[in-house]
Order: structure tokens, then C-alpha cells, then sequence
């Protein structure tokens, strides 16, 4: 069985739907659109998720565009990736998506534009010198989608 961790969550809209898991479809969950947001192309945005989350200490979320997200709103997620670590959890550390947008969109309140998963800190890491790793090579960066 896995574990089950509870995080105190605070949403600062009740226009969105609370959040939870698509059942049987995936572990990561749905963030949604807490605002309305019209933007022109080349416009970029932070659009408010409308949470706030307290995650438990040694725990970070990753935050990432769904696959959706550039298909449906014409918006790309600039960071490619965000981090939010456990320290990100006052009343006011609201959760946001930083966008821009590659054609004019409209993006309404409700709207899930990107998805969450959270992860154990990376634990510390020494690096140890070598003149070779002694393993075989893959074929270089990019090789693995070459037929």
C-alpha cells in the first residue's frame, strides 16, 4: 500500500473546483485557472492557480504544463518546470503558472492548464572524479529516437 501523506490546502476562490486525483488516469493532480485571462500573442502572465499549500517538510511539488495545455490555450509554461519548496506555505504564497501565449487565447476560471506532483528533496550528493565512467555508450545526445 502506499503511503498517504495530508497537506492543509487554502483556496482563495470558490470558483474552482477542489482539487483531487483523476481517477485510475494518473498521479499527478489537476491545477485549475483562478482568474480569467485574455491574452494576446507574445503576452506574458502569471495566472493564479487559487491555492495555497502547505507541503510537509523535506517535500517539494513540481508544477508542469498538462499536455493539453499548449493544444487547447496556446500557452507554454516559461519556467518549462516549476519548483515549490516546503517554505512556500503562508496564507498569501498563492500558486501561479507563468505563461506566454503563442496565438491570442482566452483562458476561463476552472480551466486546468497544468498539473502538480510532489517529491521527496534530492538527498545530498558527492561528486567523485573519474577519467572514465566504464560503461558503454548509448550513441550520444538524442540517439535514443533515431530509427
Amino acid at each position: 500500500m502506499m503511503e498517504q501523506l495530508t497537506l492543509k490546502i487554502k483556496y482563495h476562490s470558490d470558483q474552482i473546483e477542489k482539487l483531487t486525483y483523476i481517477a485510475g488516469k494518473s498521479d499527478w493532480i489537476d491545477l485549475r485557472s483562478a482568474q480569467e485571462a485574455d491574452l494576446k500573442k507574445g503576452e506574458f502572465r502569471l495566472i493564479s492557480l487559487g491555492v495555497s499549500i502547505q507541503l510537509p517538510a523535506g517535500y517539494e511539488a513540481v508544477v508542469v504544463p498538462r499536455s493539453s495545455a499548449y493544444k487547447n490555450f496556446g500557452i507554454i509554461q516559461t519556467n518549462s518546470m516549476g519548483v515549490i519548496d516546503e517554505k512556500y506555505c503562508g496564507d498569501n504564497d498563492v500558486w501561479m503558472m507563468p505563461v506566454l501565449a503563442v496565438r491570442d487565447t482566452h483562458i476561463s476560471i476552472n480551466d486546468r492548464i497544468c498539473q502538480f506532483r510532489i517529491q521527496k528533496h534530492q538527498p545530498q550528493i558527492a561528486f567523485v572524479e573519474t577519467d572514465e565512467l566504464g560503461n558503454e555508450d548509448r550513441g550520444g545526445f538524442g540517439s535514443t529516437g533515431m530509427q
